[in-house]
C-alpha cells in the first residue's frame, strides 16, 4: 500500500531524513519509532506532502503522490496530529465534518458517518454540539481520530497521537485502538517516542536514529535478533517487559506440561501474551490457570512455575545472532 524509496530531507545542513526506504502493506501498522529529531515525524509528513522531500519517491497504493495536487492527496489520507489539533471554535461535529465537506457529502451522510463514529468511540451523541474545550484530553483525542477516519481513507498517519494523555487514559485508549473494527481495514504509519506504545500497537517497527531507520522488523525480530549495539541499547531497559508483552502463548505452547492438574475455572486463550497470563496469577491468585487453543481446542493446566520455564525454555530456542 506504502512504498517509500531513497527518501532524503535536508533542513541547511542538517540531514531529517537520510536515504530511506520501507514498505507497508495493506492493512498493516508501521510504527516510527525513535527519541527526538530522529526524523520520524518528518518522514511521516512527507507522506501526505505536509512537508516536500528533496528526492527519493513516495507511492500510495501503486501511484507516485507528486502526480495529484496536495490538498487531493490529503482528502484520500487520514492524519491524526499531535495533541489531537481540534478547532476550538467549532463544534464536535463540526471538527468531524471538515473532510466531508470538503468531499461535497450531503448532510444526512455526514450525520449518519458522524453518529456511528460517535458510538464506535464512546462518545455520547450530545456531544456533538459541545466544543473541544470542554472534552477532557481522551475526549478530545478520539474525535480527532474520528475526524481522521470519517471520510473511510485506507491510508491513516498518526503523529504521537497519545503523546499528550495520562498514563491510564493512554492505556484504555490503547486498548480501544487494538479493537475497533475501523482500524483494521486500515494501512497505518504509526510516530511514537514510546517503546510499548510501538510494541504493543503495531506489527513492525521501524527504529530511526539521525535520519536513518537502523532496524526495520517485528517486535520480536527487534528483541532477540536486534542489528547493532544502537538497538540493543534502545530496549535494554524494558527489555524484559517487553519480552513478557511480546511472547503469545502460542509461542510457549510445546513447553507447557500436558498433564497438569485440571481445575475449574475460566480458561485462557493461547493467543493471549504472557504478560496477561502473568496478571491472571497476580490478580487470581491460584495454584494453575487453564490455557485453550482454540485451533485444536486442547487445553493445559500450568502453575506458575511452569509458565515461566515454559517462557525460559522458549528464550533458549530462540535463535541470537
Amino acid at each position: 500500500m506504502i512504498k517509500v524509496s531513497n527518501l532524503i530531507k535536508t533542513f541547511g545542513q542538517t540531514h531529517a531524513v537520510n536515504n530511506i526506504s520501507f514498505e507497508v502493506a495493506k492493512g498493516e501498522t508501521l510504527a516510527l519509532l525513535g527519541t527526538s529529531g530522529c526524523g520520524k515525524t518528518t518522514t511521516l509528513k512527507m507522506l501526505n506532502r505536509l512537508i516536500e522531500p528533496d528526492s527519493g519517491t513516495i507511492e500510495v497504493d501503486g501511484q507516485n503522490i507528486l502526480s495529484q495536487a496536495p490538498e487531493l492527496l490529503r482528502r484520500s489520507i487520514g492524519y491524526v496530529l499531535q495533541n489531537n489539533g481540534l478547532f476550538p471554535h467549532y463544534t464536535v461535529a463540526e471538527n468531524i465534518a471538515i473532510v466531508p465537506n470538503l468531499l461535497k457529502w450531503d448532510k444526512a451522510k455526514i450525520e449518519a458517518r458522524t453518529n456511528e463514529l460517535l458510538e464506535k468511540l464512546h462518545l455520547p451523541k450530545e456531544y456533538q454540539n459541545t466544543y473541544p474545550p470542554e472534552l477532557s484530553g481522551g475526549q478530545q483525542q478520539r474525535v480527532g481520530l474520528a475526524r481522521a477516519l470519517v471520510a473511510d481513507a485506507p491510508v491513516l498517519l498518526m503523529d504521537e497521537p497519545f503523546g499528550a494523555l495520562d498514563n491510564v487514559t493512554r492505556s484504555k485508549i490503547h486498548a480501544e485502538f487494538k479493537l475497533l473494527d475501523e482500524l483494521k481495514r486500515k494501512t497505518i504509519i504509526l510516530v511514537t517516542h514510546d517503546v510499548q506504545e510501538a510494541f504493543l500497537l503495531a506489527d513492525r517497527i521501524a527504529l530511526m536514529d539521525k535520519g536513518q531507520i537502523v532496524q526495520i522488523g517485528t517486535a520480536t525480530e527487534l528483541l532477540f535478533n536486534p542489528a547493532n549495539d544502537f538497538v540493543k541499547d534502545f530496549l535494554k531497559e524494558q527489555h524484559l517487559q517487553l519480552e513478557l508483552k511480546t511472547i503469545k502463548l502460542n509461542d510457549i505452547w510445546q513447553y507447557l506440561p500436558a498433564d497438569g492438574r485440571r481445575i475449574n475455572t475460566s480458561q485462557l486463550a493461547a493467543t493471549a501474551g504472557l504478560w496477561e497470563a502473568l496478571d491472571t496469577f497476580k490478580f487470581y491468585p491460584r495454584e494453575n490457570i487453564n490455557i485453550i487453543n482454540q485451533q485444536t481446542r486442547e487445553v493445559r493446566s500450568v502453575t506458575f512455575d511452569q509458565l515461566m520455564s515454559a517462557y525460559s525454555c522458549f528464550k533458549n530456542q530462540v535463535p541470537h545472532e
